[in-house]
């Protein structure tokens, strides 16, 4: 029986396919190089809702209809905004996604999209006290949900790298939060009902839980001022060390290279050049240490750690780093449910019961 699923194939997909070993991600025949930094969030959400909504508008189109998705969602969970700021900003989230209607339509599927963009940005303001930044249906994706944060334009290089981070993580093959959603979907219940699922994994500090203890590390190491001792005495005590490893990635994680490069970008444009010099220190140390701690894996730079580092340099607090990781994978989410629900069954693995069993009577 393989632990985890390891090397079960649960579903047949045309979405997304991740290489582990060549260090690949393909997400509908393009490479993840193709498409970040090269295709909006929009275009990229219309590449892998093609063939599931009869409906689907032409490319350009589906940009002014998720902007109009977004002023919708803001007036229709305006009057809960106060109520969901009282909770911690993921479960508000959760929580605000929960009451979107529960159908099978497009334009569940572009409200989905929408809520953690809208949600996200709002209860921040609110838990600061500010009052929440209605949309601008007109307004690139990424670009409004920047404008909701902080209450006026960002700049385009931001703007591009919230963009190409949202791009990076909108797909990543059948991971944990995928599966959750697919087997949700699978039910045929509502999609609201199947992405849920999936926000409920993604919480998880193993899966979309991560790229805020990264800061901590970087945090942390920065005031013992010794990289490699730091690291030694995490893995010493038996800690994990946040921003490395995958589960299916035994060489760099693609999408590393593609946030770093976008972090460089942001340097280049004003930002923190401190902040990335001791980041990139850290990772090489990590790197070293865990070359001779794990001689037997290759752990290597994993997806949260340059995200740890593009979502502070946009502004949003570790709190809120999984939310916007959501805002990004939610696409993928909807792909995959509808494609379970048009194309795949129900999904019911067997178990293997281990426990005692009953006494026979003579």
């Amino acid at each position: 029986m393989a632990n985890g699923l390891d090397e079960v194939v649960a579903a047949e997909t045309v979405l997304s396919d991740v290489d582990g070993l060549g260090g690949r991600l393909t997400i509908r025949g393009h490479s993840l190089a193709d498409l970040a930094g090269r295709r909006s969030y929009a275009q990229v959400a219309h590449l892998l809702l093609e063939g599931f909504f009869d409906d689907l508008p032409e490319d350009a189109g589906l940009k002014e209809s998720l902007g109009h998705a977004r002023a919708e969602v803001f007036e229709r969970l305006r009057p809960v905004l106060g109520a969901l700021a009282a909770l911690d900003v993921y479960s508000g989230m959760r929580a605000g996604m929960a009451l979107l209607p529960d159908g099978k339509t497009l334009a569940d599927v572009l409200r989905l999209i929408a809520a953690p963009a809208v949600l996200t940005p709002a209860l921040l303001r609110m838990g600061r006290g500010e009052q929440p930044v209605s949309p601008d249906a007109q307004a690139d994706h990424a670009a409004d949900m920047l404008r909701m944060l902080k209450g006026d334009t960002a700049s385009p290089a931001l703007a591009k790298a919230l963009d190409t981070y949202l791009v990076t993580v909108c797909d990543h093959g059948l991971n944990a939060s995928t599966f959750a959603t697919r087997v949700v979907a699978s039910t045929q219940a509502g999609l609201t009902s199947a992405i849920l699922a999936g926000l409920g994994a993604l919480k998880g500090p193993l899966h979309g839980g991560a790229p805020g203890p990264v800061i901590e590390m970087l945090d942390a190491i920065a005031e013992s001022g010794d990289a490699a001792t730091w690291l030694r005495a995490e893995i010493d005590c038996g800690e994990r060390i946040m921003g490395f490893g995958h589960r299916i990635y035994r060489v760099r994680d693609p999408r590393a290279d593609v946030l770093k490069a976008v972090v460089r970008k942001l340097v280049a444009a004003g930002g923190a050049v401190g902040r990335l010099a001791f980041a990139e220190t850290v990772e090489q140390a990590a790197l070293d240490v865990l070359r001779v701690a794990k001689p037997s894996r290759s752990i290597q730079t994993n997806v949260e750690f340059y995200t740890a580092l593009l979502l502070e340099a946009a502004g949003f607090p570790k709190e809120a780093f999984t939310n916007v990781f959501a805002a990004g994978r939610v696409c993928g989410w909807v792909a995959h449910a509808r494609e379970q629900q048009l194309t795949g069954r129900l999904i019911r693995p067997q178990s293997r019961y281990v426990g005692p069993l009953p006494e026979l009577v003579a």
